[in-house]
This record gives C-alpha cells, sequence and structure tokens, in this order.
C-alpha cells in the first residue's frame, strides 16, 4: 500500500516495475549472438523493460537444434546481455507447447480414453483384447440390456488374460468397452530438435521427467540468478482426459470405485462426470503446476503460467503458481485475463499479466500504435496491470524483403516504420501499469463459477465452459454501472471472507454445493447480497456510465485513485461523484485539478482520477483558432495540398518508411501557449476480414499512422492517438515558421508486395515439415491508408480574461 502522494511522485517518473515486456520468437533455433545484442538493444531503448524467450519452428536451416551446446550458449549470451541492459529474461521451459518432446516416453506421454459400441446376441463371447494402435490398455468393459436405443444401465464384464469374457444373457446387448490410447499430438511449432509427443499433465512423473531432460540445462544455461520468472503457455492438451493412476486417485478422493462405473460419463450422470473432471482438475494441479513451481522454487525462480485450456484448469488452479497471466481482451466480457486476474487478487498475487496483442489487426506489422494502446486498455480494465507483448519475432539484420515473422500476431519490433514514437508508446504503458501496481483493487462484486454444471456438461476446457454458463450479459452489466468483479469458485470461498462481500451473482439454475451454499448464506448474514435474478441485476448497481467508459478502481492507504479510459471511437464526457479531483496525465505524468469533476475523453483516451480538495485555476484557458495550414505542403519532394495518401500514388503505394511534410506558417506575439490540432479522426466500421478475436481500433485517424512534429527544427512532440494535438510553444516564435511534419506508416505496405516470404516458408516446410502456416498474408494491404489526411489548426491558448 502506499499515499496519494507516493503514488503522484511516482506516476511522473515510475520506476522500472510494469515496463511492458515481448515474447521474443526464436525461429529454429538458429541466432547470431551480435544480432541477439542488436535486438536486445533496441528493446531498452523503446523503453521495453524485458523478454520471455520462446523457442518455435524454423524459418532457415538450423545451425543449433534446441538443446544443443550452441543453442545452450546463445541462451547464456542472451541472459548475461539482457541483465547488462536492465532488461528482465524470462525463460519459456520447453519449445512451442504444450510441453512435450522426445524425451517423452509412451507411458508418460498424453492420454485420452476413447469408446467403442458393438451390438450383440445373447449368447457368451470371448474377445480378445486387440491393440489397433501401440500403447492402447483396455480400462474397462461393460454389457447392458436391449436394442432399443442406449441402454440405461452396464454391467461390468471381467477382463482377464487378454480376453473380454461377456457372460450370456437373456437376449440383445450392447457391449460398451473403455481404451485408454495416446493421444498422438505432439508439440505443436516446435523447434528443431524439439520434436515429440505432449506429455501427460496429470503425472508428476511426466512433470519431472521434462523438468529435467529440457527444464534443467534451459535455466543452468541462463542462470537462474539472471532469470526474472520460468514460464507455461496457455494449456492445449487437446482431449487428455486420462492417465494410468486415475482409477486409484479417483477412489482415494473420491471415497468409491470409478470403474464400475465409468460407463456413466457417457449417458450424463451428473455425480460421477462431475467427480471424474474434478478429479482431473486436482491432478493437474498437483502434478504438474505445483511440481513446476517447486522445481522453480528449488533453483530462486518464479513460476508464471497461463492457467486455463486443456486440462480442465479451475480459475483457483493458478493458486499452485507463483505468477498468473492471462490473456484476450474484451473488458465487459469474460477473458482468460479475468480469469487470471481474479485468481491474482483472491490469493494475493500484487501482480498479474496478460498475453498482449496476441491477434492484434491480424496479419503481422498492420497494428499501429493506436491499436496497442486500445487493446492494452482492453487489459487494464480487465485487472491486468503488466502487459507481455506478443511479440518480436527474431530477424536477422539484412533479410530479404520484411524477413522473419511469426505466423500469427502482431510484429512488434523497430521493424515497423513507426518505431522512432515507440518510447512514447511503451512509456505511457509503463506509466499506467506501475500505476496500476499501486494499492489493491476494489471489486465489490463477486460471479460464481458453476463448475459443478461444467463438469457435468463434460468438458474439458472449464475457463470456456464457465463463460458460456455466466453469458456475457452479467459481466456486461457490472461493468458499465462502473463497479468491478472477480469470479469465485469453490475453491476460492475458502480464502474469502463472506463479511467483506457485499454481491454475490450466482447464474440462474447453478448447482451449488453444499459448503459453497453455505459460504453464501454466511455473505448474506453479514449483510452482502446474494441474486440469481439477472433482470434485476442492474438495479442493484449503480447508474451506467457513458457507452464505452470503464473504470479500474484501486484503494491506497489514505484515498483512492480511478483509471478512466474511453475504449470507444466516439468522445465521452461524464461528471464524477466528488465535486473537485486531481486529473493525473499518463502521457506525461502532469497533474491537473478540476473543479467541477467533469471528465472528457477522447476516443481510446484514458486518464487517472483522484478525488482531493483541490481547486481549479479560476480564469480557466480558451482555445483561440488562428489559422488553417491548408496551402501547399512538400513532399515527395514535391508540392501537395491535403489529405495526401501514399496509396493513391503508385509510386508509394507499397511504400513502408517514412516522409516529411513541411510548410511555413506565420504567428503573431504569442502571449499563451501555441498547438497544432490536427483534427479528431472519424469513426470507422471494423475490417470484414478480420479474425472475430483481432483488435482493431475503429478510428480513421488524421494521420497515417504516427508522426513527429518538428517546429523551427526542434521535436516538439509526437502524434499517434488521439487527442491529435502537441504543444509547439517552445519552438515557436513570432513571425515566420518552419513545420514539418515526418509521418511512418505500417510495414503491412511492403508485407503485400514481399517476393521472398513465401518462397521462404515453402524451402523450411520441404525441409522440416509442415510446422505452421502463414495466416491472412493476403490481406496485408486492406485499408490500409498512409500520409497526412487533413491540414492542422494553430490553436493559441489563452487564459479566460487574456482571450476576452
Amino acid at each position: 500500500m502506499a499515499t496519494v502522494d507516493d503514488v503522484r511522485r511516482g506516476f511522473r517518473a515510475p520506476p522500472g516495475d510494469g515496463r511492458v515486456m515481448m515474447r521474443w520468437w526464436w525461429f529454429g533455433p538458429s541466432v547470431d549472438q551480435r544480432e541477439l545484442e542488436r535486438q536486445l538493444r533496441a528493446m531498452a531503448a523503446a523503453g521495453l523493460g524485458g523478454v520471455e524467450a520462446a523457442f518455435v519452428y524454423p524459418m532457415s536451416s538450423v545451425d543449433a537444434p534446441f538443446g544443443s551446446d550452441k543453442f545452450l550458449r546463445d541462451v547464456g549470451f542472451a541472459a548475461r546481455t539482457a541483465h547488462e541492459l536492465g532488461l528482465r529474461f524470462d525463460l519459456t521451459l520447453g519449445s512451442g507447447w504444450s510441453f512435450g518432446g522426445g524425451h517423452v516416453p509412451p507411458e508418460l506421454a498424453a492420454r485420452r480414453l476413447t469408446w467403442d459400441r458393438r451390438e450383440i446376441g445373447a449368447e457368451a463371447y470371448d474377445v480378445p483384447v486387440a491393440e489397433p494402435w501401440p500403447g492402447d490398455q483396455v480400462v474397462a468393459a461393460f454389457v447392458g440390456e436391449g436394442s432399443a436405443g442406449v441402454p440405461s444401465a452396464y454391467d461390468e464384464v471381467a477382463v482377464s488374460n487378454g480376453m473380454i469374457r461377456v457372460p450370456a444373457g437373456n437376449g440383445p446387448r450392447e457391449v460398451l468397452v473403455a481404451t485408454s490410447r495416446l493421444t498422438g499430438q505432439n508439440v505443436k511449432r516446435a523447434a528443431a530438435g524439439a520434436e515429440g509427443p505432449v506429455l501427460d499433465h496429470y503425472s508428476a512423473a511426466a512433470a519431472e521427467q521434462h523438468l529435467r531432460a529440457v527444464a534443467e540445462p534451459l535455466l543452468a544455461a541462463a542462470t537462474p540468478g539472471l532469470v526474472g520468472s520460468v514460464f507455461c503457455d496457455s494449456l492445449e492438451v487437446y482431449q487428455a482426459d486420462w492417465t494410468p493412476d486415475l482409477p486409484a486417485e479417483f477412489e482415494r478422493r473420491r471415497g468409491y470405485d470409478l470403474l464400475p462405473r465409468l460407463w456413466e460419463l457417457l449417458t450424463g450422470r451428473d455425480r460421477v462426470r462431475i467427480d471424474f473432471y474434478r478429479t482431473l482438475s486436482e491432478l493437474y494441479e498437483e502434478n504438474f503446476v505445483a511440481v513446476c513451481r517447486r522445481w522453480a522454487a528449488e533453483h530462486g525462480v518464479p513460476f508464471r503460467i497461463q492457467s486455463y485450456g486443456e486440462p480442465p484448469a479451475t480459475m483457483s488452479s493458478y493458486r499452485h503458481a507463483d505468477l498468473f497471466e492471462g490473456e484476450g481482451w474484451g473488458w465487459t466480457r469474460l477473458p482468460e485475463t479475468r480469469w487470471a486476474s481474479s485468481a491474482a487478487n483472491t490469493y494475493g498475487r500484487p501482480v498479474v499479466s496478460a498475453e498482449a496483442w496476441t491477434w492484434v489487426h491480424s496479419p503481422s506489422f498492420r497494428a499501429t500504435p493506436l491499436d496497442l494502446k486500445g487493446e492494452a486498455h482492453e487489459h487494464f480494465l480487465s485487472g491486468v496491470n503488466q502487459l507481455i507483448g506478443h511479440g518480436w519475432p527474431y530477424s536477422p539484420s539484412g533479410q530479404p524483403g520484411v524477413g522473419w515473422i511469426f505466423y500469427a500476431a502482431g510484429a512488434l519490433d523497430d521493424r515497423n516504420p513507426w518505431w522512432p514514437v515507440a518510447p512514447d508508446l511503451f512509456g505511457y504503458l509503463h506509466r499506467v501499469s506501475w500505476l496500476l501496481q499501486q494499492g489493491t483493487p476494489v471489486r465489490p462484486v463477486k460471479v460464481y463459477v458453476p463448475a459443478s454444471d461444467a463438469y457435468a456438461a463434460g468438458t474439458l476446457n472449464l475457463y470456456r465452459a464457465a463463460r458460456r454458463l455466466i453469458g456475457d450479459d452479467i459481466p456486461r452489466i457490472i461493468r458499465e454501472s462502473g463497479l468491478d468483479f472477480d469470479l469465485i469458485d469453490d475453491d476460492a470461498t475458502t480464502v474469502v471472507d463472506p463479511a467483506a462481500v457485499g454481491l454475490v451473482v450466482v447464474p440462474g439454475g447453478a448447482t451449488v454445493p453444499g459448503e459453497t451454499r453455505r459460504w453464501l448464506e454466511a455473505v448474506i448474514a453479514a449483510g452482502g447480497v446474494v441474486t440469481e435474478d439477472l433482470a434485476g441485476l442492474a438495479d442493484q448497481l449503480p447508474a451506467p456510465l457513458p457507452d464505452d467508459v470503464g473504470i479500474v478502481h484501486r484503494r491506497l492507504d489514505d484515498g483512492d485513485v480511478y483509471f478512466v479510459a474511453n475504449t470507444g471511437n466516439r468522445t465521452r464526457t461524464f461528471t464524477l461523484a466528488e465535486s473537485t479531483a486531481e486529473r493525473w496525465d499518463p502521457v506525461t505524468g502532469s497533474t491537473t485539478p478540476i473543479s467541477p469533476a467533469e471528465v472528457t475523453l477522447s476516443p481510446y483516451e484514458a486518464a487517472v482520477l483522484v478525488p482531493a480538495s483541490v481547486t481549479a485555476a479560476d480564469d480557466p484557458v480558451v482555445d483561440v483558432p488562428f489559422a488553417t495550414l491548408d496551402g501547399s505542403w512538400r513532399v515527395f519532394g514535391e508540392s501537395v495540398t491535403l489529405p495526401h495518401r501514399w496509396e493513391d500514388d503508385p509510386a508509394h503505394a507499397a511504400y513502408s518508411g517514412w516522409a516529411s511534410y513541411e510548410i511555413e506558417f506565420e504567428l503573431p506575439e504569442a502571449d499563451g501557449r501555441v498547438l497544432l490540432d490536427f483534427g479528431a479522426g472519424a469513426p470507422t466500421d471494423r475490417s470484414g476480414r478480420l479474425p472475430v478475436h483481432s483488435y482493431q481500433a475503429l478510428l480513421e485517424a488524421p494521420i497515417g499512422v504516427a508522426a513527429e512534429v518538428w517546429v523551427n527544427e526542434s521535436r516538439c512532440g509526437t502524434l499517434w492517438a488521439p487527442p491529435y494535438r502537441v504543444d509547439i510553444t517552445d519552438a515557436a516564435k513570432q513571425g515566420t515558421n518552419a513545420l514539418r511534419v515526418v509521418v511512418h506508416n505500417t510495414n503491412a505496405n511492403a508485407l503485400s508486395v514481399d517476393q521472398h516470404l513465401a518462397p521462404l516458408v515453402e524451402s523450411v516446410t520441404a525441409r522440416y515439415g509442415r510446422r505452421f502456416d502463414l495466416q491472412d498474408i493476403e490481406h496485408a494491404a486492406d485499408s490500409v491508408s498512409s500520409g497526412l489526411f487533413g491540414p492542422p489548426a494553430v490553436i493559441l491558448r489563452r487564459s479566460g480574461s487574456a482571450a476576452g
């Protein structure tokens, strides 16, 4: 906790905590230490805080296979260089995802339960146990009476000496055979030398084998003392619902024998299904997450995980790790970020991260600084306070065309022409992240996760099932009211004080176990409210905020701070309940008293509001339009008028880079501030070709896509997000002034005409097999606009009395 004065000082010049990190993809692995150093220096210069090293498929011939001596030396060099530059170095404990590789034998690989149905007559059968694929193991066999549909019940039959022994019956019957099989899933996007099966995430022996074979040499090469955390990506162990020890573990935990009732998994018997999937959740927690955390602790390194997907991780499964991470945007919905931030708040983790920009404005290189800012706000509003950018593709300098890119996601590195404004973007995100790590979150509403109903549905992806059962309306109503919430599940009720909870929303019809129901009764007894009435939920919450405006509330020792973001493409204005407040600017770190506490936010703009007894200036400023610079500009060696779009000129339609727009203008003697206003931009619609989970800021900006503003050869500032306005007072002079607006676009134009990438992918696929497909590259140039789209206006800002 800290005081408002402490946080105000830190906000102006935040310490290093909270700087944006980048997932750093090493392709191959095939890297050069000089290039590793160059890229790390570029990250540090841009204001990034560190990297998460991730090792993926080849993009060239591989000179150092995963796990080789050269590869490990390169890892060690990168870790040492990052440390010397003041960058954090995190390490992914494997290649691709999910964990696995050639070191995983069949007995430790992921398994699934499969079923074979066969109708038979009344006679007895002795059926040899078949093994159509290596590793198949018959688990149990059953027989049920009748042939008119699925039998209502089955009896277990003996399996002995390689035979399924079905006794004689009274008439037509059905035999049901449960077989444990290897899923066959291999590591996705694996580096050369890292190929092999995905491990069994319910087996401690499998996790320990992976840690010995892969994680141990990786961490030793990097040096534990130089590593910020070791990392596990989201769970994508598809269809894995079995492990050899499951029957014994089930009986130990649930108190009855699973095998005679295994058939009930297919017939919708809720108790067995709930107990079965709950046991899988516990085995995942204890035999994978907890094992990895203990191993990391033995080496003095925190263990960070994205704990959702398959196996069926609960929200509370996070508690077995050190650092919690989510992904996905959508602050009025239930993205994985809310799954992680709820766990972090419940289990006392002050920092919670998000894999950000996973699919931002797909495909690669189309993301603008405004896109990155807008999606970051979605993560912040979902409870996140540390961003892990997805990501930075290692690409050797001097590669033809655009170089190497990841098959999907943004390419967020210094090949982007807009990179000169990157320090401002990352500085902004750093300041907000640091602020949101101060104090404690205020989330007075809890939303119950109906895990029993998710288990009863027979799902391996508990997060996805819970999101469906809760629906979109509950989180939307809560967030649009200005309140915040945590998810709470059955395990979390054991650590959350019912007296500290004001409102619990239980999705209608949810199955609530007895211990949780007693906790809900304790909430009511302490004066809280428990509701299943979605229709009446809004009546129990404050009045709604303006559309698209979201708030994060943090409590300090002696006050409160509010991060407020406009997530939409139209200007929004609202009034705080407090009559006076301070407005803190995340762009500059400056603080300004506002009274009355009315707040206007441009599209995708955010502010920090701090209720305080302050007095605003008696003589407010007034902006007086002076001139519009709509004359003849010079760019690309010729005279143009605005708007000017590069793509309309065949000579520059495929150009990615920068261009200087130059003009001269006259100023009178100034008695206030002088600003250049480039316009607000215009709302636009979402591009129809974007994947549904791909974020795009829906604004036709006045600049395509970022600019540096120079007046009389002094750099006055950058423009990359609304409001597109820059103060030029310190550089301007009475009389003639030289204005230079250096516009930078994206690398999408160059990507759209690249002749090298496709043949490169074909060549590595021919050599190493099909490990990835480039996605949406054919749409690289869709809706791309570069240039300067309107004349800026000169604004004279004066005090009210001077303006009059």
